[in-house]
């Protein structure tokens, strides 16, 4: 039996940047105080691990901070599509312009694929890119090594 990723509508942030591998969802899940600090250090417009809390771009729960102001998401809201993935207009300036450098990076892949794939397909590949190919363990988006076997990784 095949076994299909279950797709959580929530986890979908329009821009491509699938929020079920996103450091900030990930540390706020697992309750994690010690990586919670670190990603304070990351994002310097936050100033307590208190403020690391996302559960998931479209959740009805809590929304990270940046991803609750995002004029991706109000221009996907207003054209009445899901995503990127749907829009004639893709890659607009928003996304030409995005200011995190690996986000960028990440979005002019990721939109291409969810296209092509569908959200099912793609959700699943997103899962699985973001996996150590040394020793298994899930990684995160942005990870440039493994915190469990240490190995580099580059699987953005």
């Amino acid at each position: 039996m095949i076994k299909m990723t279950e797709v959580k509508k929530e986890l979908l942030a329009p821009c491509g940047l699938y929020c079920g591998v996103c450091a900030i969802y990930i540390a706020h899940r697992d309750n994690n105080p010690k990586f919670k600090k670190l990603l304070v250090k990351v994002y310097p417009f936050t100033s307590s691990p208190d403020e690391i809390q996302c559960t998931g771009c479209f959740s009805d729960g809590v929304v990270f901070s940046v991803c609750k102001t995002c004029p991706i998401k109000d221009c996907t809201i207003k054209k009445g599509i899901e995503g990127c993935h749907q829009c004639d207009d893709w890659p607009c300036k928003m996304i030409n312009n995005f200011p995190i450098p690996v986000g960028k990076k990440v979005i002019q892949r990721a939109i291409p694929q969810w296209r092509e794939l569908g959200t099912e397909k793609w959700v699943e590949e997103e899962e699985k890119r973001y996996i150590c190919p040394e020793c298994g363990n899930k990684l995160f988006r942005g990870a440039k090594r493994c915190n469990k076997c240490k190995i580099p990784v580059d699987v953005d």
